[in-house]
């Protein structure tokens, strides 16, 4: 490397150290954040305004291709429940309800007891507690609510495509 990079690098250094000293290490770090979150949003930038280019390319190579050729369109299907917008249901809210609760008690009662906390930081806690015990109690009965919707209709399906017990399906032949 050349002299003028080893004097840049050695002030950037020093402008370090000083920021350091001046500002903390709690400062510096919340400069680094900053200066990398400007750094990560000038590469989505970046990265974006390349991907829509090329997808615009793509699209207008697809779309002359199209034209040469033409291709059969496939049967559109009904949509599925989880495909259209619906309720979850009365066991979200009030999965989330109880969540609320138990946390907010489990975290009032914690910090009361296990540590010396004043009255307004035990129902600050508190309520911090139960928003963390809301949104627990939330995605838990969503995910249940979502498996069970999705396991449901999968097996509606397959009801469906099975032919009937009735004896729809051929005997094997018997051999002379």
């Amino acid at each position: 490397m050349r002299l003028v990079t080893y004097s840049w690098l050695a002030v950037v250094l020093a402008l370090a150290c000083a920021a350091i000293g001046w500002l903390g290490l709690a400062g510096w770090m919340a400069a680094a954040v900053l200066v990398a979150s400007v750094a990560m949003h000038m590469a989505g930038n970046a990265i974006g305004t390349r991907l829509r280019e090329t997808t615009d390319r793509d699209l207008s190579e697809r779309r002359r291709a199209a034209r040469l050729v033409s291709i059969a369109s496939l049967p559109v299907s009904a949509p599925t429940h989880l495909e259209r917008r619906s309720s979850l249901g009365l066991l979200v809210p009030v999965s989330a309800g109880i969540g609320a609760v138990c946390g907010g008690t489990a975290g009032t009662l914690a910090l009361v007891w296990l540590t010396a906390s004043s009255p307004a930081g035990a129902l600050l806690g508190g309520a911090s507690s139960a928003v963390m015990g809301g949104l627990i109690g939330f995605l838990g009965a969503s995910f249940v609510e979502i498996v069970r919707t999705s396991l449901r209709e999968s097996l509606a399906a397959e009801r469906a495509s099975l032919p009937p017990a009735g004896g729809a399906m051929a005997p094997f032949p018997r051999r002379p």
